[in-house]
């Protein structure tokens, strides 16, 4: 009898991805429901649209879609249990987006990815988490395909039209706020994993960052998964109080977009900050974000590097290419693949005609993969998961990195080293 072949959860997600964007790219786009309310009025007529609930379906059917193909190119048993699983998983992201639409939540920038976990969240530590749920708990999956697709959102033309400057920042804060964390982490006991996973959220992009630093090292899944927790729930006052203390100390746009685009970790939390600032300080603070991204594929190789080396059994050779190769997240390789071809093969038109369903289905795989990551977790697990250290040293370096990115941020576009 034959055996199966199965391939790696990265190279399925990457499949994912580039079948999404050719699907597409020939005419199929996927639409997030909308659901946006202010009063009791407003919610009962948009809950009786029945736009939406074709909307949901129809994004229903890429999510078990994209499951079934995973199944099947990771050799694994597809059962019964599979469907009912991801459609429980997606009515809670779908209530979700109902909760974000709300005119309130929406004017905060508040994500739809922070509701998913939260209510993840409750149902696993009040409800408890039912065993039939299970096997659509596919956490990773759905956060790489997603991170895929984010590729297509770094267009080079767009990065080098605004300068160099973003990236000169970008570089000198992500090596001097990783390597304070590091040394940090070090002081509170954490170990290497811990260590790396906190340092790259800290100081790269956050989620995106974690998850590719947690492929470089092959690390554990609930160290991740509480790295993530911490980024989305600091996120939330750096989000709202930011861009007060901004025009609080009367800074230029410039540099106020710089801060808040180098200093917050989330991509949406980051474009709701600067809308808050104006139309200039949000084209400073994305450039300054995006100029963090595109440096996630050399982070994660420069990763897989030192790891493959230090982490060497003793009296064992050196780790060779191969090694390296087998570390590096190949979902990052998609990131930038889709990037490249975004920037150079596409056509402006055709990026623009495709950019808002691209987003809508990267909405969709990042509100599954944190419902999922709200279901495998213990809130009193954040603060308590070896008695809080991992916590207190990601929030000191998140300050740490809110100074230097500060001091960056009036260097670089304050006209203190450039005019």
């Amino acid at each position: 009898m034959q055996k199966k072949i199965a391939l790696h959860e990265d190279w399925i997600s990457v499949i994912l991805a580039f079948t999404a964007i050719s699907l597409i790219l020939v005419g199929l786009h996927p639409a997030m429901p909308k659901f946006d309310w202010n009063n009791g009025h407003d919610f009962l007529t948009r809950l009786t649209d029945l736009s939406n609930y074709g909307k949901m379906a129809g994004t229903f059917g890429w999510v078990i879609g994209a499951l079934l193909i995973a199944y099947l190119l990771g050799g694994k048993k597809i059962s019964g249990g599979l469907f009912t699983g991801a459609l429980a998983i997606f009515a809670i992201s779908m209530f979700a987006q109902v909760i974000t639409a709300n005119a309130a939540i929406k004017d905060l920038g508040i994500e739809i990815v922070l509701f998913s976990l939260l209510l993840g969240l409750f149902i696993s530590n009040v409800i408890g988490l039912p065993e039939w749920i299970r096997p659509a708990l596919q956490t990773e999956l759905f956060i790489k395909t997603g991170l895929v697709l984010l590729g297509s959102g770094i267009i080079f033309q767009e990065l080098m039209k605004g300068g160099g400057l973003g990236v000169l920042q970008s570089v000198v804060v992500v090596f001097t706020v990783w390597y304070f964390t590091f040394w940090l982490c070090k002081k509170f006991g954490l170990d290497d994993e811990f260590r790396m996973m906190i340092s790259s959220a800290v100081s790269i992009c956050g989620v995106s960052a974690a998850i590719a630093t947690s492929g470089a090292i092959e690390g554990d899944n609930k160290k991740l998964s509480h790295v993530i927790s911490l980024v989305l729930i600091v996120a939330i006052p750096m989000m709202i109080f930011m861009p007060y203390v901004a025009q609080w100390m009367n800074m230029p746009p410039e540099v106020a977009g710089a801060w808040l685009g180098g200093t917050i970790d989330t991509s949406g939390a980051v474009v709701a900050a600067g809308t808050l600032l104006g139309e200039e300080a949000l084209k400073y603070a994305t450039l300054v974000k995006f100029s963090q991204n595109v440096l996630l594929g050399a982070a994660a190789f420069l990763i897989s590097f030192w790891w493959a080396y230090s982490k060497k059994t003793a009296n064992q050779p050196k780790p060779g290419l191969r090694t390296i190769w087998d570390r590096f997240p190949k979902f990052v390789l998609g990131f930038i693949l889709v990037s490249l071809v975004f920037s150079f093969l596409l056509s402006p038109a055709t990026v623009k005609a495709i950019k808002a369903p691209i987003k809508e289905l990267q909405t969709c795989f990042f509100a599954l993969a944190f419902t999922c990551i709200g279901l495998e977790t213990k809130f009193t697990d954040i603060f308590r998961m070896e008695n809080g250290r991992p916590a207190m040293a990601f929030i000191i370096a998140q300050v740490f990195n809110i100074l230097v990115t500060l001091a960056m941020a009036y260097l670089v576009f304050g006209g203190v080293l450039f005019s």
